[in-house]
C-alpha cells in the first residue's frame, strides 16, 4: 500500500512541474483541441479498421461497410478539420514570431518540417525491412499490399499538412470562402456535370485550406464567439442537406467498396462538416483552458502533443501488430472476423486497451525521432546560458533548466 502511496504521490508532483514549467500566457485549449484531433484519428482508425482473417489471406474491411447505420461513429472521430484549423493558428504564430525575432522563411520552414518528416523515417524503414521479409517468407501478396496500405495511407495527411505550411506567408490573408468555393466548383463539375473523376483530388489542397485558413483567421483575432455559433449551424445544416438530398454518403470516412468516398478524395459534405467542427472548438476554447488548469488533464495533453507524430504514425503498426500476434491463438472475434455485427463492435471495445498497450510500447521505442530535436535544442541553450554565465557572473541555472525534464519538454512544446 505505502508503494502505491508514493507513486501517486511522485505523479502528483510530476503533473505540478508541468504545470509550473508552462508559461503563464500560453493558450491551453490550442494544445487540448490538438491532442483531441490526434486522439480522434487513432480511436476512429481502430474502430472502423478490420484486418479480416479469410484463409491464410488479411483482407481490410469495416464495420461501416456491412452496418452503415453506424454513420455517426465517423461524425466524433473525424477530427482532421480541427487538427488543420489548429495547425494553421499555430503555424501563422509560428512565422510572425519567427519574423519577429529575424529568423528567415528558410530556417522556419526547414525546422517545422524536420518534427513532421524525421519521424517518418523510423516507419519507412521498419516498414521496409518488413515488408522484405514477409515477402521472402512467402506471404500473400494481398496480404502485404493491405498492411502496407494501412500503414502508408495515413501519410497523404502529413504530405499535405507540410505543403500548407510551406505556404503560410502566402494564405495568412486568403479568405476561407475562396478555397470553399473551389471545393464547390469542383463537385459540380464532378457530381453535377459528370465531369473526370481525377479531378476531385484538387480538393485535397482546396479542402483542407479551408480550415488551415480559419486557423490564420483566428491568429487575426477575427473569429468571435459568434463567428462559431455561424460555422457550426451553417456546417450542420449544409452537410445535413447535402447528405439528405445531394446524395453524398453520410460516412465522413471512407468506406471499403463505397463508390464515392467523402475524403478520398474531400467532397464538399467533409469541408462543410469540418467547419461545424471548427466552429464547435471555438466554442470550446474557454471551457477547455479552464478545465486544462486541473494540473493531471494539462499533463496528459502535454503529454500527447509531444508525442502526436510518434501516436498518429505507429498507431496503425500496433493495430496490426495485435493482429498478427493473434493469430497464434486462432481466428479471434473483433480482431480477425467479418465486422458484420453489434457482437464484433462490443469484441473490438474490448481489444482497444490491447491496442494502447502495443501503442505504448511503439512510442516508448521510438519517441526519439521525434523527441529528440528538443532534446538537443535543449542541451544546445543550456551551454550557451552556461557559457554566457560563467563570463559574466556565477547565477544559477534557469528554473527551465532545474525542472523536471518532461515539464522543460511542456514547456518547449509551446513552438510546436
Amino acid at each position: 500500500m505505502g508503494d502505491v502511496e508514493e507513486v501517486i504521490r511522485r505523479l502528483r508532483r510530476g503533473t505540478e512541474r508541468i504545470d509550473a514549467a508552462t508559461p503563464a500566457d500560453r493558450d491551453r485549449s490550442v494544445d487540448a483541441l490538438r491532442a483531441f484531433a490526434i486522439l480522434g484519428v487513432v480511436l476512429g482508425h481502430w474502430l472502423v479498421t478490420a484486418l479480416v482473417a479469410d484463409g491464410g489471406r488479411l483482407r481490410t474491411s469495416s464495420p461501416l461497410a456491412h452496418m452503415p447505420w453506424l454513420a455517426p461513429i465517423s461524425w466524433v472521430f473525424q477530427t482532421l478539420a480541427v487538427f488543420f484549423l489548429v495547425g494553421g493558428h499555430v503555424a501563422t504564430k509560428s512565422y510572425a514570431s519567427a519574423r519577429s525575432r529575424g529568423t528567415t522563411y528558410g530556417r522556419w520552414l526547414g525546422t517545422r518540417l524536420s518534427r513532421l518528416f524525421k519521424p517518418v523515417a523510423a516507419v519507412l524503414g521498419l516498414w521496409t525491412v518488413a515488408t522484405v521479409g514477409l515477402l521472402v517468407t512467402g506471404a500473400d501478396l494481398k496480404t502485404v499490399h493491405a498492411l502496407l496500405k494501412l500503414v502508408l495511407s495515413p501519410l497523404w495527411f502529413l504530405l499535405v499538412f507540410a505543403a500548407l505550411t510551406a505556404v503560410t506567408p502566402l494564405v495568412t490573408r486568403v479568405n476561407p470562402l475562396w478555397p470553399l468555393a473551389v471545393v464547390l466548383h469542383v463537385d459540380l463539375v464532378r457530381f453535377g456535370f459528370g465531369g473526370p473523376a481525377w479531378l476531385g483530388w484538387v480538393n485535397v489542397a482546396a479542402g483542407w485550406l479551408v480550415p488551415y485558413t480559419l486557423g490564420a483567421a483566428w491568429t487575426r483575432g477575427e473569429l468571435t464567439r459568434r463567428s462559431g455559433w455561424v460555422l457550426l449551424a451553417g456546417g450542420a445544416a449544409v452537410t445535413a442537406g447535402l447528405v439528405a438530398w445531394g446524395g453524398y454518403p453520410a460516412s465522413m470516412v471512407g468506406v471499403p467498396g463505397a463508390s464515392v468516398s467523402n475524403l478520398n478524395p474531400p467532397t464538399l459534405a467533409v469541408v462543410t462538416f469540418g467547419l461545424a467542427q471548427c466552429g464547435l472548438a471555438l466554442l470550446l476554447r474557454e471551457r477547455l483552458r479552464a478545465a486544462m488548469r486541473r494540473p493531471v488533464l494539462w499533463a496528459w495533453v502535454a503529454f500527447v502533443n509531444l508525442s502526436a507524430m510518434t501516436i498518429f504514425l505507429w498507431h496503425q503498426t500496433a493495430l496490426m501488430s495485435v493482429t498478427a500476434t493473434g493469430l497464434l491463438a486462432g481466428r479471434l472475434p473483433g480482431l480477425h472476423t467479418t465486422p458484420d455485427d453489434l457482437a464484433w463492435v462490443a469484441f473490438r471495445l474490448a481489444w482497444l486497451p490491447v491496442f494502447a498497450l502495443a501503442l505504448a510500447v511503439c512510442w516508448a521505442a521510438f519517441r526519439s525521432y521525434e523527441q529528440g530535436h528538443r532534446r538537443n535544442g535543449r542541451r544546445t541553450r543550456t551551454r550557451t546560458s552556461t557559457s554566457t554565465s560563467t563570463s559574466t557572473s556565477t547565477r544559477r541555472p534557469s528554473r527551465v533548466v532545474r525542472t523536471h525534464r518532461v515539464a522543460v519538454e511542456a514547456n518547449e512544446a509551446r513552438r510546436a
